[in-house]
């Protein structure tokens, strides 16, 4: 009899940070009972100290304890690379404006009050974790994918980043734990490009640690994130905007001849490019028109020739 996947059988992690007994006992059985995996602490300093070792799936935080509040325990965690993704759902009997905008400016995803009705914060959990694994996945997607791309936040600061888009800022030797950090002068060129995303043609040269890199503006992944894509100026065959260029391509279009030239099938390109299989084959049906062949493989040869001259 096969075993079954043990990933199928995972219980997500909470982290509940409170000080009253009686609402970590509260929540402690509502959470275990509706599946879910504990942590408490009783205070700001002490969740701080569990994250070093474990990191949760979701925190539960009163925004009101003893020492440090759970706002400014939120702003801590979120400066940490590791645990800045972590949804933490904020838990308080204050209801004023004010009190909501600080929770959520300090880095928290949602706000439930004081007394708790269970069954409507189960509900938010479960979107909330659902949301933040769509996230991870998404990006964990992009990393693989081998492409030029990073995120910064609406001020211009860098919030992630692709492995290949870090070599390119960077060099190899930059820590994977921490995005790097962009010269004043070319935040404000990005956030032009960004202001100037309707026009025809939405990319600029920036000049980064030496390198002359190509930006253009992709699109907008949330509230406070946008998504831009480089390319190496003095290595352009590799990136899609050297096929785009080459034989009017939208940016869809030449990712996929990309792809097909590297001798991916649609399902893989699919996965990489975080559409079907059938959207693939729409892209690649107007490549064929674009380039003037019949097939995959003529396709894929006119690729490589074009980016290896």
């Amino acid at each position: 009899m096969p075993t079954p996947d043990a990933a199928a059988y995972r219980r997500d992690t909470v982290l509940v940070v409170d000080d009253s007994p009686e609402t970590l006992n509260l929540l402690t059985d509502t959470l275990d009972t509706a599946g879910y995996t504990v942590l408490i602490a009783t205070d700001g300093e002490a969740a701080l100290d569990l994250l070093e070792q474990i990191t949760p799936d979701l925190v539960l935080m009163d925004a009101l304890m003893p020492g440090i509040s759970g706002f400014e325990t939120c702003k801590r965690l979120k400066r940490d690379k590791c645990l800045s993704h972590l949804p933490v759902i904020f838990m308080t009997g204050l209801t004023e404006t004010e009190n909501v905008v600080e929770g959520l400016s300090s880095g928290g995803v949602d706000y439930v009050t004081k007394p708790i009705v269970l069954d409507e914060l189960l509900a938010r959990i479960r979107v909330h974790l659902g949301n933040a694994r769509q996230t991870h996945e998404t990006h964990a997607v992009l990393d693989a994918s081998g492409r030029f791309l990073l995120a910064t936040n609406r001020t211009g600061r860098v919030v992630w980043c692709t492995p290949k888009a870090r070599q390119l800022l960077c060099g190899d030797g930059s820590s994977r734990k921490s995005d790097p950090s962009l010269p004043a002068e070319v935040i404000e060129q990005l956030l032009q490009l960004r202001r100037g995303e309707t026009t025809a043609v939405a990319r600029c040269l920036v000049n980064v640690a030496g390198r002359k890199l190509e930006c253009s503006f992709v699109s907008t992944l949330g509230p406070d994130e946008l998504l831009f894509r480089l390319a190496d100026t003095a290595n352009p065959a590799s990136d899609p905007m050297t096929l785009q260029r080459a034989f009017g391509l939208t940016t869809r279009e030449a990712e996929v001849l990309l792809w097909v030239s590297r001798g991916k099938p649609n399902r893989d390109i699919g996965e990489i490019l975080n559409i079907s299989p059938r959207t693939v084959n729409k892209h690649l049906e107007q490549v064929f028109v674009k380039l003037g062949v019949e097939n995959r493989a003529a396709a894929a040869g006119a690729a490589v020739r074009t980016l290896t001259r």
